[in-house]
């Protein structure tokens, strides 16, 4: 098994896992190479402190096909992994042997892992939400990808890889939250626009961004990035936008100023954050039912003071329209009823020519695709005015992810 040794400084031997699987002590830092020692290693260290059964490192290292030498050759790169522990002064004891399965004993201080969910436990208890977000992007700083790229196993990337990134995923959303929260939505454009572009299924990144470009009065930006991820997530998975992003379009397309910051931010995260927090981010936006359009109308008739986004949301809302493609709605039999008896108003009967003064149509047959499109489809606002689209394939301030750090110490190879 080979190491590649690159020069770094520190107190005491550390493993990483949050990036390339590595062995540092004050002098130098030992990538290790792909290996059956260095698959056992990853396994045991994602895992630290419990008992990994034997069954489960044998998986790991050779996969669903195990040998018949399996038990024996385990017991080898155990051999051969405290061997490279000595040339860094940690103990052989380190991996433990027990009935059943081996453990590894490691602290904060010792493996980046728990150092990260350390920082995550103290971001917890922060009394502030700046001294919250300090701990979080540190803990982030800590992260090197690729995860283990240096670990050849189909196991260990289909299990336990997606359950790391997923800690990773969840302290994002919070710093995030907490940084549209605090207002500095016009700061961390730049990092939500690639995380947004690089996890393209993940809907909080987008909400996250969406609010943004919403909050600093990038409204046409904001609905091109709704319909960016819509479309997305349609032809790629078969499935709309959740509630949080359609709420979230409504507030746009109302140019709602009462858009709720994305967390509260007294409220801690550490390494439970995530879901329960997103939600509680953009599902406070009010929706339109028939109370709301009743305040909002006033005293009168609500035809003559209701504003016309009130006035589809609420038909949205009812079920009487449904968004179809191209910004587009399909109509309830029973709205277009009431359309058709109003006779000469707003709407016209099938095949009938359209009237002077007459609004838009509401369909030519009974679920046919309207034009009735609110200003996310057809770029026209609520007050009329017209939108243009911005270029799908610019990203301003694109670039890396603040919470990735690259190693720029030169590497050289030698052999364990």
């Amino acid at each position: 098994m080979s190491v590649a040794v690159e020069a770094g400084q520190g107190a005491g031997a550390r493993f990483t896992v949050l990036g390339l699987l590595a062995i540092a002590d004050r002098r130098e830092s030992a990538v290790l190479q792909p290996s059956k020692p260095a698959a056992l290693l990853a396994v045991l260290l994602t895992h630290p402190n419990a008992v990994v059964p034997v069954e489960s490192l044998q998986r790991a290292i050779w996969g669903e096909e195990i040998p018949a030498t399996a038990k024996a050759s385990l017991h080898s790169c155990v051999l051969r992994l405290r061997r490279l522990f000595a040339k860094y002064g940690i103990s052989g004891s380190t991996i433990e042997a027990l009935p059943g399965g081996y453990r590894m004993a490691a602290d904060a201080r010792s493996l980046d892992l728990l150092e990260f969910r350390e920082l995550l436990g103290r971001a917890d208890r922060a009394a502030e939400p700046a001294d919250e977000l300090a701990l979080l992007r540190a803990a982030l700083e800590l992260w090197q990808p690729p995860v283990l790229g240096n670990v050849h196993s189909d196991v260990l990337h289909r299990e336990e890889v997606p359950r790391l990134a997923e800690e990773w995923l969840r302290t994002v959303e919070r710093v995030y939250d907490i940084e549209l929260a605090l207002g500095r939505c016009r700061e961390v454009l730049s990092e939500l626009w690639p995380l947004a572009r690089s996890h393209p299924a993940h809907e909080r990144f987008w909400e996250q961004l969406i609010e943004a470009l919403h909050r600093t009065g990038r409204r046409a930006d904001a609905l091109a990035e709704y319909r960016r991820v819509r479309d997305h997530l349609r032809e790629e998975l078969g499935v709309g936008p959740g509630p949080a992003l359609r709420q979230l379009e409504l507030a746009v397309l109302r140019s709602d100023p009462r858009t709720p910051p994305s967390a509260e931010i007294g409220a801690g995260a550490g390494a439970g954050a995530g879901a329960g927090a997103a939600e509680k981010a953009v599902g406070s936006v009010e929706g339109l039912g028939p109370e709301r359009v009743r305040r909002e109308a006033g005293p009168g008739p609500m035809a003559e003071s209701v504003t016309g986004d009130a006035v589809l949301a609420g038909l949205v809302q009812a079920g009487l329209l449904r968004e179809g493609p191209g910004g587009n709605y399909r109509v309830h039999e029973l709205l277009r009823a009431f359309a058709l008896a109003a006779e000469g108003s707003w709407a016209r009967a099938p095949g009938a020519s359209e009237q002077p003064g007459a609004g838009a149509g509401l369909g030519a047959e009974t679920g046919a695709e309207t034009g009735v499109g609110p200003g996310a489809e057809t770029g026209v606002g609520p007050g009329g005015e017209t939108e243009a689209e911005p270029d799908r394939g610019a990203v301003p301030g694109a670039g890396p992810i603040p919470s990735v750090r690259q190693s720029a110490a030169p590497l050289r190879t030698t052999e364990v």
